[in-house]
Protein backbone atom coordinates (compact mmCIF):
# COMPACT_ATOMS: atom_id res chain seq x y z
CA UNK A 1 0.00 0.00 0.00
CA UNK A 2 1.26 3.68 -0.62
CA UNK A 3 -0.17 6.36 1.22
CA UNK A 4 0.32 10.28 0.87
CA UNK A 5 0.35 11.75 4.18
CA UNK A 6 -0.60 15.66 4.65
CA UNK A 7 0.53 17.07 7.47
CA UNK A 8 -1.67 20.23 8.79
CA UNK A 9 -1.75 21.53 12.05
CA UNK A 10 -4.55 24.66 12.84
CA UNK A 11 -1.61 26.64 14.75
CA UNK A 12 0.26 28.56 12.35
CA UNK A 13 1.37 31.83 13.37
CA UNK A 14 2.95 33.68 10.94
CA UNK A 15 0.36 33.18 8.22
CA UNK A 16 -2.63 32.54 10.53
CA UNK A 17 -5.21 29.22 9.45
CA UNK A 18 -2.23 29.03 6.56
CA UNK A 19 -3.40 25.77 5.58
CA UNK A 20 -6.66 26.64 4.68
CA UNK A 21 -6.10 30.45 3.50
CA UNK A 22 -7.64 30.91 0.05
CA UNK A 23 -5.18 31.14 -2.37
CA UNK A 24 -6.60 32.10 -5.74
CA UNK A 25 -10.32 30.86 -4.92
CA UNK A 26 -8.93 27.01 -3.05
CA UNK A 27 -7.83 26.76 0.20
CA UNK A 28 -3.94 26.20 0.23
CA UNK A 29 -4.34 22.67 1.18
CA UNK A 30 -6.40 21.57 -1.61
CA UNK A 31 -3.71 21.54 -4.17
CA UNK A 32 -1.95 19.31 -2.37
CA UNK A 33 -5.13 16.70 -2.04
CA UNK A 34 -5.82 17.20 -5.75
CA UNK A 35 -2.00 16.83 -7.09
CA UNK A 36 -2.23 13.30 -5.19
CA UNK A 37 -5.15 12.09 -6.28
CA UNK A 38 -4.54 13.18 -9.58
CA UNK A 39 -1.50 11.61 -9.81
CA UNK A 40 -3.06 7.86 -9.27
CA UNK A 41 0.06 6.59 -6.92
CA UNK A 42 -2.14 6.33 -3.69
CA UNK A 43 -4.14 3.64 -2.31
CA UNK A 44 -4.95 6.63 0.49
CA UNK A 45 -4.77 10.37 1.01
CA UNK A 46 -4.59 11.06 4.51
CA UNK A 47 -4.38 14.35 6.53
CA UNK A 48 -2.68 14.75 9.66
CA UNK A 49 -4.37 17.52 11.55
CA UNK A 50 -5.27 18.40 15.57
CA UNK A 51 -7.67 21.01 13.91
CA UNK A 52 -11.05 19.66 13.24
CA UNK A 53 -11.58 22.82 10.40
CA UNK A 54 -9.07 21.88 8.83
CA UNK A 55 -9.83 18.10 9.10
CA UNK A 56 -13.61 19.49 7.32
CA UNK A 57 -11.70 21.17 4.29
CA UNK A 58 -9.58 18.28 3.35
CA UNK A 59 -12.88 16.02 3.40
CA UNK A 60 -14.16 17.92 1.20
CA UNK A 61 -11.57 18.24 -1.52
CA UNK A 62 -11.25 14.22 -1.49
CA UNK A 63 -8.93 13.22 1.59
CA UNK A 64 -9.48 11.16 4.54
CA UNK A 65 -8.86 12.29 7.81
CA UNK A 66 -9.01 8.52 9.84
CA UNK A 67 -7.37 10.18 13.12
CA UNK A 68 -6.87 13.55 15.24
CA UNK A 69 -3.30 14.03 15.36
CA UNK A 70 -1.94 13.76 19.11
CA UNK A 71 -1.13 16.79 20.89
CA UNK A 72 2.26 15.81 22.20
CA UNK A 73 3.44 16.00 17.99
CA UNK A 74 1.23 19.23 17.61
CA UNK A 75 3.09 22.00 19.11
CA UNK A 76 6.06 24.25 17.55
CA UNK A 77 8.64 21.90 18.55
CA UNK A 78 7.00 18.57 17.15
CA UNK A 79 8.94 17.43 13.68
CA UNK A 80 7.84 16.41 10.14
CA UNK A 81 9.32 13.38 10.82
CA UNK A 82 7.09 12.92 14.26
CA UNK A 83 4.04 13.43 12.47
CA UNK A 84 4.90 11.19 9.56
CA UNK A 85 6.10 8.25 11.46
CA UNK A 86 3.04 8.38 13.78
CA UNK A 87 1.12 8.29 10.79
CA UNK A 88 3.09 5.39 9.47
CA UNK A 89 2.65 3.67 12.90
CA UNK A 90 -1.15 4.28 12.88
CA UNK A 91 -1.76 2.88 9.38
CA UNK A 92 -0.05 -0.43 10.53
CA UNK A 93 -2.60 -0.80 13.66
CA UNK A 94 -4.86 -0.63 11.50
CA UNK A 95 -4.12 -3.94 9.84
CA UNK A 96 -3.17 -1.33 6.59
CA UNK A 97 0.03 -3.47 4.89
CA UNK A 98 1.83 0.41 4.24
CA UNK A 99 5.04 -0.42 1.92
CA UNK A 100 5.60 3.09 0.59
CA UNK A 101 4.96 7.06 2.23
CA UNK A 102 5.22 10.02 0.82
CA UNK A 103 4.74 13.09 2.94
CA UNK A 104 3.31 16.24 0.98
CA UNK A 105 3.44 19.16 2.12
CA UNK A 106 -0.15 21.64 2.80
CA UNK A 107 1.42 24.46 1.61
CA UNK A 108 2.62 23.18 -1.64
CA UNK A 109 0.20 25.02 -4.26
CA UNK A 110 2.80 24.86 -7.08
CA UNK A 111 3.07 20.48 -6.56
CA UNK A 112 2.66 18.79 -9.50
CA UNK A 113 1.37 15.61 -10.06
CA UNK A 114 3.94 14.40 -12.49
CA UNK A 115 6.63 15.22 -10.49
CA UNK A 116 4.79 12.64 -7.60
CA UNK A 117 4.79 10.15 -10.21
CA UNK A 118 8.69 10.81 -11.09
CA UNK A 119 8.97 10.63 -7.35
CA UNK A 120 7.44 6.99 -6.82
CA UNK A 121 9.57 5.72 -9.67
CA UNK A 122 12.55 6.88 -7.97
CA UNK A 123 11.81 5.58 -4.53
CA UNK A 124 11.43 1.84 -6.34
CA UNK A 125 15.25 1.74 -7.44
CA UNK A 126 17.81 -0.13 -5.61
CA UNK A 127 19.24 1.25 -2.79
CA UNK A 128 17.20 4.29 -2.52
CA UNK A 129 15.44 4.96 0.56
CA UNK A 130 13.74 8.48 -0.35
CA UNK A 131 13.08 10.72 -3.26
CA UNK A 132 12.45 14.44 -2.76
CA UNK A 133 12.09 17.35 -4.53
CA UNK A 134 15.06 19.58 -5.23
CA UNK A 135 16.05 22.63 -7.25
CA UNK A 136 18.43 24.62 -8.02
CA UNK A 137 19.83 28.00 -6.11
CA UNK A 138 19.56 30.49 -7.84
CA UNK A 139 23.07 32.28 -7.20
CA UNK A 140 26.65 30.39 -6.36
CA UNK A 141 26.20 29.45 -2.45
CA UNK A 142 30.31 29.38 -2.16
CA UNK A 143 30.02 33.45 -3.09
CA UNK A 144 27.62 34.03 -0.33
CA UNK A 145 28.13 37.07 2.59
CA UNK A 146 27.07 37.71 6.00
CA UNK A 147 26.63 40.42 7.91
CA UNK A 148 27.82 40.93 11.02
CA UNK A 149 26.01 42.82 14.05
CA UNK A 150 28.29 46.06 13.69
CA UNK A 151 27.84 46.24 9.60
CA UNK A 152 30.54 44.75 8.51
CA UNK A 153 30.52 41.96 5.57
CA UNK A 154 32.73 38.57 4.84
CA UNK A 155 32.47 36.25 2.61
CA UNK A 156 31.95 32.42 3.95
CA UNK A 157 33.70 31.10 1.88
CA UNK A 158 36.27 33.96 0.60
CA UNK A 159 38.36 31.50 -1.35
CA UNK A 160 36.08 31.56 -4.33
CA UNK A 161 36.26 35.49 -4.16
CA UNK A 162 37.83 35.52 -7.40
CA UNK A 163 36.90 32.12 -8.95
CA UNK A 164 34.35 33.10 -11.64
CA UNK A 165 30.54 32.38 -11.41
CA UNK A 166 30.76 29.12 -13.90
CA UNK A 167 33.37 27.23 -12.22
CA UNK A 168 31.57 26.98 -9.36
CA UNK A 169 30.05 23.54 -8.16
CA UNK A 170 26.00 23.52 -9.23
CA UNK A 171 24.33 23.59 -5.52
CA UNK A 172 20.31 22.72 -4.53
CA UNK A 173 18.17 22.81 -1.99
CA UNK A 174 15.15 20.96 -0.76
CA UNK A 175 11.95 22.86 -2.45
CA UNK A 176 9.90 21.69 -0.03
CA UNK A 177 7.20 19.87 -1.32
CA UNK A 178 7.12 16.43 -0.82
CA UNK A 179 9.58 13.26 0.35
CA UNK A 180 8.30 9.93 -0.86
CA UNK A 181 10.03 6.84 1.32
CA UNK A 182 9.65 3.50 2.65
CA UNK A 183 7.77 3.02 5.04
CA UNK A 184 10.27 1.35 7.34
CA UNK A 185 12.98 4.36 6.59
CA UNK A 186 9.91 6.73 8.12
CA UNK A 187 9.14 4.41 11.11
CA UNK A 188 12.95 4.66 11.89
CA UNK A 189 13.73 8.07 11.24
CA UNK A 190 16.37 7.58 8.71
CA UNK A 191 17.67 10.81 7.36
CA UNK A 192 16.50 12.30 3.84
CA UNK A 193 19.18 14.09 2.78
CA UNK A 194 21.67 11.41 2.37
CA UNK A 195 23.28 9.39 -0.01
CA UNK A 196 20.31 6.92 -0.03
CA UNK A 197 18.11 9.58 -1.30
CA UNK A 198 17.43 10.96 -4.91
CA UNK A 199 16.13 14.60 -6.16
CA UNK A 200 13.19 15.02 -8.26
CA UNK A 201 14.44 18.37 -9.87
CA UNK A 202 12.28 20.92 -10.40
CA UNK A 203 12.76 24.25 -12.03
CA UNK A 204 12.93 27.33 -9.88
CA UNK A 205 9.67 29.07 -10.78
CA UNK A 206 8.01 26.06 -9.43
CA UNK A 207 9.46 26.42 -6.14
CA UNK A 208 8.19 29.28 -3.53
CA UNK A 209 8.35 28.75 0.31
CA UNK A 210 5.29 30.47 1.67
CA UNK A 211 6.47 31.03 5.41
CA UNK A 212 5.46 34.90 5.61
CA UNK A 213 2.74 37.88 4.06
CA UNK A 214 5.83 38.56 1.43
CA UNK A 215 6.37 34.78 0.69
CA UNK A 216 2.20 34.52 0.09
CA UNK A 217 1.95 37.49 -1.90
CA UNK A 218 4.62 36.57 -4.44
CA UNK A 219 3.43 32.92 -4.52
CA UNK A 220 0.35 34.41 -5.74
CA UNK A 221 2.22 36.32 -8.24
CA UNK A 222 4.05 33.51 -9.63
CA UNK A 223 0.76 31.29 -9.77
CA UNK A 224 -1.09 33.96 -11.59
CA UNK A 225 2.16 34.03 -14.00
CA UNK A 226 2.40 30.00 -14.30
CA UNK A 227 -1.30 29.78 -14.95
CA UNK A 228 -1.57 32.29 -17.90
CA UNK A 229 1.42 30.46 -19.86
CA UNK A 230 -0.99 27.45 -19.66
Amino acid sequence: MKVAIIPARGGSKRIPRKNIKLFHGKPMIAYSIEAAIESGCFDKVIVSTDDNEIAEVAKLYGAEVPFMRPQNIADDYATTMDVIQHAVQWCEQQKLPIMYACCLYATAPFVRAEDLKKGWGIVQQPDVKYAFSATTFPFPIQRAIKISNDGNVSMFSPEYELTRSQDLEESYHDAGQFYWGEAAAFKQKLAIFDKHSRCVLLPRKQVQDIDTAEDWEFAEVLFSMLTRDK
